[in-house]
């Protein structure tokens, strides 16, 4: 699926999170922008762990949809995030997935997620995704 095939997916499939996302790239160079407002800050003013971890979800979502077409019901099945770094106040969030392993059932990828602008990832996270049968 091309980038603009993503987003109309996004919209059309979880208008109810559409909103919080912007879409950069596709294919390889695929990017998830999280739009910071907010409801994604916890107290202290730095982005939740739920906000960045829906962040890594969603991106790895799109990277798999973009190689096996529009599956709203693929789902993941395991995922593991570490936190590294408190992210920028103010800035948006990116994430840049990558898909590891797409075999028929199960997918397998990382995701490295940065502050707009920041030189080192504020957090990485490691998830599999469930396939259905076609």
């Amino acid at each position: 699926m091309t980038g603009a095939e993503l987003a109309g997916f996004l919209q059309r499939d979880f208008p109810e999170v559409a909103g919080d996302f912007a879409l950069e790239g596709e294919g390889e160079a695929l990017a998830l922008r999280l739009l910071v407002q907010p409801r994604h800050l916890r107290p202290g003013g730095t982005v939740s762990g739920p906000s960045i971890f829906g962040l890594a979800d969603v991106a790895f979502y799109l990277a798999l949809l973009s190689r096996i077409g529009p599956v709203a019901l693929a789902v993941t099945t395991g995922a593991s995030i570490d936190f590294m770094r408190k992210p920028a106040a103010g800035r948006d969030l990116i994430a840049r997935p990558r898909i590891l392993k797409l075999g028929r059932v199960l997918a397998v990828g990382d995701v490295l997620i940065w502050s707009e602008g920041g030189d080192e990832p504020v957090a990485r996270a490691s998830l599999t995704y469930s396939i259905p049968p076609r």
